[in-house]
């Protein structure tokens, strides 16, 4: 049953306006805002990037306009305060209200004087900035460049020592006023169908990525595209080439970008190009080909090392997509680390992995950020340290076994410890490999696939969500559909020791098995006692709480040391872990 609006009764009219007739328009209060138009959410680079495009020609987008009567009233637009006469034809914006803010403060006196429209073009360097902290000639406001008559009267006055460029003045004066921006104009009395196009613009279309917009500047000429290395062949190839399922485009950007530099989230309008750069970039020849082949190659070593140290099988089992950029970074520049270094890397991850959200406050760009600027190049032992330091403070956790949700972090962590069981198959008692694995969760996002309920139908909420209720079977021949019955009948053809090794490998023994097609609230309290000690057990191998995090013996001068006892005849102490 259709219960929306009944749609428009005519189509949109297309047409142009420039932007020396729009922006008065606005200011004229012609133009308004409707209530259920998000607030102004540019920042300074934003709105610069806005008149950049502006004066090269570039599309700004389509305006999407509202034709409707509207009475006399006082309003805000942006940082400007307005008065809307009375007219039948006012235009209210449902689409492009970020651009057109932009335009009408940062053009007008009033507005200019608020970030982030506070805009000055820079007739010597031909770009805009900011307002500058120190002023010079050749710097002139927004308000003036877009009015001629200011603009002859600022090069009679205040800018009378920057004559020379007038021409570079006029040219981006008449670049702005004559811009054309393509507009629809909808006339539709109907408020609910523009809410609906509003909603339908905002929310239902996908907006574009970074990663989308990253391979979209760097994408080179049309010929030869198919064979070019990308993003997407740099996640099919990891694939391939170590069963860790698929990797999200974005994470494979920011871990090309992280091998790259210590920040992967810095701007990636300039990863190519001298120009405009903040930091200096790590590898500065390098091209664009290079830089994705040794970024997958960085990010194959740090899928290798989830794999075989931290035992990690599958991306759906990563607790934070951040700990697979730091992991690259780290690898990029310390392809081969010392035994040592690689357990003290395996405590680093699993540390991170149950205190780093509470440590980074759950953030993405906090957490990839604060350790990426740990690594430095050429010294593995630093930092190393250095990153360990960051949760220096924090103390051991273990993760809550109340809940299992797969797309969670802590039930991922608790899908690793059961992975370090060897999980065997129920039918034919073989122990399942990552290659398993990964082809039953083929592009899941989750291990959720592999992870079935054992009581689907369970009427107690609190104890369908226990991990107790799930079983960790990445194998397609299973019975998922019916596995109470299944463990608690032994195969025939599975002999009575490989049947034992099969159910302790899902925390089991045959008389809590048993309990699975008898007494399910039995089986689960059984079961669930012996999830958290093993659960514990891993953790406490893994991220070793109890250990010092001492560098490795080839990073201390320890001849000194030696050379005081070689004289005393003292008994050698066993070597200390760490």
């Amino acid at each position: 049953m259709n219960t929306g609006p009944a749609g428009l009764d005519a189509q949109p009219s297309a047409t142009t306006y420039e932007l020396g007739d729009l922006v008065p328009l606005a200011w004229g209060g012609r133009i308004r805002v409707p209530h259920f138009q998000r607030d102004f959410r540019w920042q300074s680079q934003d709105v610069l990037r806005l008149f950049d495009s502006i004066v090269k020609g570039y599309p700004i987008g389509n305006l999407l306009l509202w034709v409707r009567k509207q009475k006399p009233e006082e309003f805000m637009l942006g940082k400007l305060r307005l008065m809307a006469p009375a007219h039948d034809e006012s235009l209210w914006v449902v689409d492009g209200q970020q651009r057109l803010i932009s335009l009408a403060n940062a053009l007008s006196v009033d507005g200019h004087k608020y970030k982030p429209f506070n805009v000055y073009y820079d007739l010597s360097a031909k770009e805009f900035v900011e307002t500058p902290t120190l002023r010079e000639a050749h710097h002139i406001s927004l308000p003036v460049l877009f009015d001629l008559r200011k603009l002859l009267t600022w090069f009679r006055t205040d800018g009378i020592a920057a004559s020379e460029y007038f021409d570079e003045a006029e040219r981006v004066a008449t670049a702005l006023r004559q811009y054309k921006v393509p507009a629809y104009l909808v006339r539709q009395d109907d408020r609910d169908a523009l809410t609906d196009i509003f909603d339908r613009m905002n929310n239902y279309g996908r907006r574009l990525n970074r990663a989308e917009i990253f391979s979209a500047l760097y994408s080179g000429e049309e010929q030869g595209a198919d064979e070019r290395l990308t993003l997407a062949k740099i996640s099919d190839n990891v694939a391939e080439r170590t069963g860790f399922g698929s990797i999200d485009t974005g994470t494979v950007l920011a871990s090309v970008l992280a091998r790259r530099g210590s920040d992967p989230m810095r701007d990636i309008r300039v990863e190519f190009s001298v120009a405009g750069r903040r930091t200096r970039p790590e590898f500065p020849d390098e091209d664009q080909l290079t830089a994705y082949t040794q970024g997958e190659e960085a990010l194959v070593r740090a899928v290798e090392f989830l794999i075989r140290e931290a035992g990690v099988p599958h991306i759906s089992l990563l607790p934070y997509r951040a700990q697979l950029v730091t992991l690259t970074r780290f690898f990029a520049h310390f392809p081969q680390p010392q035994p040592n270094n690689i357990r003290l890397l395996r405590r680093l991850f699993w540390r991170l992995s149950l205190v780093g959200p509470m440590v980074f406050k759950g953030s993405f760009t906090l957490f990839s950020r604060t350790l990426g600027a740990k690594i430095h190049p050429r010294d593995e032992e630093g930092s190393l340290h250095a990153m360990l330091d960051t949760i220096s403070d924090a103390g051991p956790v273990i993760p809550s076994v109340d809940r299992f949700r797969t797309n969670e972090a802590m039930t991922k962590v608790i899908l690793s410890a059961w992975w370090s069981l060897d999980p065997r198959s129920l039918t034919t008692g073989e122990i399942l490999d990552s290659r398993s694995l990964d082809a039953v969760l083929d592009q899941d996002r989750t291990a959720a696939n592999a992870a079935p309920m054992i009581f689907p139908r369970l009427r107690d909420a609190r104890r369908k969500l226990w991990p107790a209720n799930r079983l960790f079977l990445p194998d397609d021949g299973d019975p998922v559909s019916e596995l109470p019955g299944a463990l608690a009948l032994q195969p025939l053809d599975i002999d009575d020791e490989t049947w034992d090794s099969v159910l302790a490998s899902h925390l089991l023994d045959r008389d809590v098995a048993v309990l699975a097609d008898q007494d399910r609230d039995a089986f689960l309290a059984a079961r669930q006692e012996r999830i958290l000690p093993q659960l514990a057990a891993f953790i406490g191998r893994m991220a070793e709480w109890d250990y010092e995090d001492t560098p490795s013996l080839d990073a201390l001068d320890l001849d000194g040391e030696f050379q005081e006892f070689e004289e005393a005849d003292l008994p050698i102490a066993p070597e200390t872990e760490g």
